[in-house]
């Protein structure tokens, strides 16, 4: 950190690095202790996060939005098929792609067990003004890029 600025904006930083730190502990925990609660890994249950927010999407931009290797979301796919919560089907323009689905029947009832975070966090958005929001939505869409940015595979 330079040294030309404040004691105060110093610990201000510090404490949002360490802030930022526990936030993402938390999130992790939070997701790996939902994940075992329902017979996946953590990586299971974020594929299926990113597959109900963008929709069915090919093998290869479940690679890109993840970072994880072919092979490796082969495998991921393979267990959510394995367990149900996911099929495979071919692309109606181009049969060489396969579509990987959502089984919306198989996950009713998972979103019950969001229910306390999501109140939670409704609370707390609702003791800020909507300026306020927009500069934490700013902030959090803003360390997302940069985030991805500097994760292997997923990055620019």
């Amino acid at each position: 950190m330079s040294t030309d600025i404040s004691d105060h904006r110093k610990k201000l930083l510090e404490s949002l690095f360490v802030a930022g730190r526990e936030n993402s502990n938390a999130a992790v925990m939070f997701h790996t202790a939902i994940a075992a609660r329902i017979g996946l890994g953590m990586t299971e249950e974020k594929a299926l996060d990113l597959l109900q927010r963008h929709g069915p999407m090919t093998a290869g931009e479940i690679s890109q939005h993840t970072g994880l290797a072919p092979a490796s979301v082969s495998g991921l796919i393979d267990r959510l098929e394995a367990k149900d919560l996911v099929h495979r089907t071919r692309d109606a323009r181009d049969k060489r792609k396969v579509i990987v689905e959502i089984d919306y029947g198989r996950l009713a009832g998972f979103g019950s067990l969001f229910d306390e975070l999501v109140s939670g966090l409704t609370e707390l958005y609702m003791g800020y003004t909507d300026e306020q929001l927009e500069l934490i939505l700013d902030f959090l869409t803003r360390a997302t890029a940069i985030q991805r940015a500097v994760t292997p595979g997923v990055g620019p």
